[in-house]
Parts: structure tokens; sequence; C-alpha cells
């Protein structure tokens, strides 16, 4: 049995489920898919908490940048999902603004949004985690726990992402509220890193990729990126995080992941 703790770091992407050994390789591909998925969250569990800093980049377009600066703090917890908090330091007119995400291994996860100048905390509805988080190419949904549980899966083929050898996996939500109807996820074969989602629109219309670059082993044991970049095909819009000092054990407990103490966030 795959350990309960959380694995993802995006939650910015934390799974739960029976891993039979990669050894044996299925015909079925739904058992298939479900195995490497499986892996690549037991490879990346029991981290238990993390801390870091990134600078999120949205572009226009026309090409038209607006920076924004953030810090992101996520727990593991026994039996549950991740619990997140991002805050934004700047721009001056974003800051102290914290979304605290309760993750949870299946259906959608309970989240929270502090807004200083309503000076008031917002519930994110289960129905708007679709929706832009802060006007970027990632929706609320995308923030929140990536738990095992959340979806199905069904292995497609051997494939490759930017010469790295890689195992595409499509998976679909669970959660009939989610704004996807499907995902295409890439591991890379070695390691069973995310390299690379396609999201697909309730249309079934591919919507927006993100890609994962830059990977670098943290604590002997956990891989994280430097850079993500979600770009929206429909729109011509994109969205880069770049990620920074990254910590590991800092001693999170949760009490710092109360939705009542949002607004005094440090």
């Amino acid at each position: 049995m795959v350990s309960p703790l959380r694995s993802r770091w995006w939650t910015v992407l934390a799974i739960v489920g029976t891993c039979v050994p990669l050894t044996v390789v299925a015909q079925d591909p739904e058992v298939r898919g479900l195995e490497i998925a499986a892996e690549a969250d037991r490879r990346d569990s029991g981290y238990r908490d993390i801390t870091a800093e990134l600078t999120m980049t949205l572009r226009s377009r026309n090409g038209r940048e607006h920076t924004r600066v953030m810090r992101i703090k996520t727990l593991e917890v026994e039996g549950d999902g991740n619990r997140t908090i991002l805050v934004f330091d700047q721009p001056r007119d974003l800051e102290g603004t914290a979304l605290l995400t309760l993750g949870h291994p299946t259906g959608a996860d309970d989240q929270w949004l502090y807004l200083p100048a309503l000076r008031r905390v917002k519930r994110i509805a289960s129905g708007n985690q679709a929706s832009s988080f802060m006007g970027s190419e990632f929706a609320y949904e995308d923030i929140g726990s990536q738990e095992l549980g959340k979806y199905t899966y069904r292995f497609l083929q051997n494939d490759s992402v930017a010469g790295r050898s890689a195992l595409a996996v499509e998976r679909i939500p669970t959660d009939p509220k989610s704004g996807y109807a499907r995902q295409v996820v890439w591991f890379d074969s070695e390691e069973y890193r995310v390299l690379k989602i396609d999201y697909y629109d309730r249309s079934n219309a591919l919507l927006k990729s993100l890609e994962l670059r830059g990977y670098r082993r943290y604590a002997e044991a956990y891989w994280r990126p430097d850079e993500m970049r979600m770009v929206n095909h429909q729109t011509g819009k994109s969205t880069t995080l770049r990620w920074r000092d990254y910590r590991f054990g800092v001693g999170l407990r949760e009490g710092d992941f109360d939705r009542n103490r949002l607004s005094r966030v440090r």
C-alpha cells in the first residue's frame, strides 16, 4: 500500500493506491497507468514538509509581462491530502494575499483566499476551482492537491519529451466539477518525475500544456523543478513559475494551516 503521505509540491501536483511491482508489466492499460502514477507518488512521499520561494511571470498574447513574487509552505498529512499556503509578497497591491488549500484524497479540496484589500477570507467554491488563480493560466484546481484517488488512469504509450524517455498516461478527474475532461501526463521512465501535462477542456479540446524543467535532487531523495511553464493554447497566454530556495523538514505543523490565521501569515 502506498504511503498516505502526499507528494506534490504546487501543491502547486500532490496519491493513494496499490502499487504492483513494476517488474511485472501489466497488459491492462488501466492497471499499468495506475502502477506508474502510484510509483511516481511512492518515490516522492515522505518529505513531511517543505518551503520554497517562487516568481510568477504572466505573459499576454502580445508579449506583455507582469511579475509576482510568492512564498509557499506545504505539509504532508497522515490519511489526508497536503496542506499548502501560498502567500504573495510582490507587487505591493497583492502583498499579503494568501491561498490556503486543504487537500483531500478524493473530491474537491477546501480552499480559501485571503484578500487584504477587503480584509476578508473568501472560500473558493468547488464549482469555481476551475477558474483562473489570480489571473494566471493556473486554475485553483491546478494549485490544489494531485492525489491518486482524484483520477482514473490509462497507460497510453512509451514516448519521449525533450529527448528524455517517458511514459504517457491519461488521467481522468473523478470530480464531476473538474474543469478538465482529461489530462495526459508524461513521466520520465527513469525517475518517474512529471515532465509535461496536457489539459483538455470539458469539450475535450486541448486547453493548455504544462512543462516542468530543470529538475534538481534535494535531501538526497526528492526531485523538484526550477521552472514550470503553463501555456494556454486557446488564448495564447502563458504563466511561468520559477522556484528557488527549497527547504525540507522545517518543522511545519497543522496549526500553521488555519484559515482563521490567514490574515496573519508571515
